[in-house]
């Protein structure tokens, strides 16, 4: 069995298909056709069941995928570890995140201790965070809510309330704190299903007996505090993510609207010196945010 059959059949197994996978791979159809009939004579079975022009893996297909994936990120961790040690690159660091309020202020305190290392951070929906993080493709999360995963190690940095975010000259102005019964009738803006603060306030005020009525449902956090600024409608919104602006209004709620951000990071995965130094660094930022909240909050910053 070879580490190219291993790679070519996860592939396949993501895409479904073998020619999306041979022009990702950038090889011919032949070639990977013919790796993974290969791999499945070494096997002895089938791996797939081909269903027209699509693959989709069969129970023997599923077994060996989950074999696969650890055995594949256990190659990769090796290979980062090697370089590391052996200082032939610079510091990288990989982060998913689906709170960003907190980031500017992370990502700035930790360039300016480590300038030459690089990071990427991409925004993902939880689920997807810790499938990233199962796979070794992403050293950490921060995510919007706790996570209880085998092999993921969940710390609560932050709690962070949820406010209400109105245009200046609302009804509502003045109404501080909020009777969360006067918004029955209100259109709401917010991100899509799947992130903590949404799931959070849905589940809030599904108790209090009415869901909240959203005309905008995004997948960019963003954008909320600009389109209540436009007048489209209100927000729930995280603390930590309140804008300076003055044509925005913010309401408390109640004590149920409070969220709880986690660091996340998978436990039998390697870390680098840069991933090390970069949790160093979002441990001491969240302790000097809870003592000194507002030292570190930026305009505009998202969700």
């Amino acid at each position: 069995m070879e580490l190219l059959q291993l790679e070519y059949f996860r592939a396949v197994a993501e895409s479904g298909h073998v020619t999306e996978t041979a022009r990702s791979l950038n090889v011919t159809q032949s070639s990977v056709s013919r790796t993974i009939q290969r791999l499945e004579e070494d096997l002895g079975t089938r791996l797939f069941d081909r269903v027209g022009r699509t693959l989709r893996l069969n129970d023997f297909g599923r077994v060996f995928l989950r074999r696969v994936e650890k055995a594949l990120s256990e190659l990769e961790q090796g290979k980062r570890e090697i370089r590391d040690l052996s200082s032939l690159e610079r510091g990288f660091v990989k982060l998913a995140v689906n709170t960003a309020g907190t980031l500017p202020g992370i990502l700035g305190l930790f360039r300016k201790k480590h300038p030459n290392t690089q990071f990427h951070v991409s925004m993902v929906k939880t689920n997807e965070m810790v499938a990233l993080l199962k796979k070794g493709d992403v050293d950490f999360g921060l995510s919007s809510s706790p996570v209880a995963e085998d092999d993921i190690h969940c710390q609560i940095v932050l709690l962070d309330r949820i406010v209400l975010a109105i245009p200046r000259g609302h009804l509502l102005a003045g109404h501080n704190p909020v009777d969360l019964s006067k918004l029955k009738e209100e259109n709401f803006i917010g991100v899509k299903s799947g992130y903590g603060a949404r799931d959070l306030t849905d589940s809030v005020c599904q108790s209090a007996g009415f869901l909240p009525r959203y005309i905008f449902e995004g997948d960019e956090p963003a954008r909320v505090n600009s389109l209540v600024e436009a007048g489209i409608g209100v927000a729930f919104v995280p603390d930590t993510s309140r804008s300076t602006n003055e044509s925005i209004e913010y309401l408390e709620l109640d004590d149920r609207f409070v969220r709880e951000i986690a660091f996340l990071r998978c436990e039998d995965h390697y870390i680098s010196k840069a991933a090390e130094e970069f949790q160093n660094v979002v441990l001491e930022f969240f302790k000097t945010y809870s003592a000194q909240p507002n030292e570190f909050k930026l305009p505009g910053s998202s969700s």
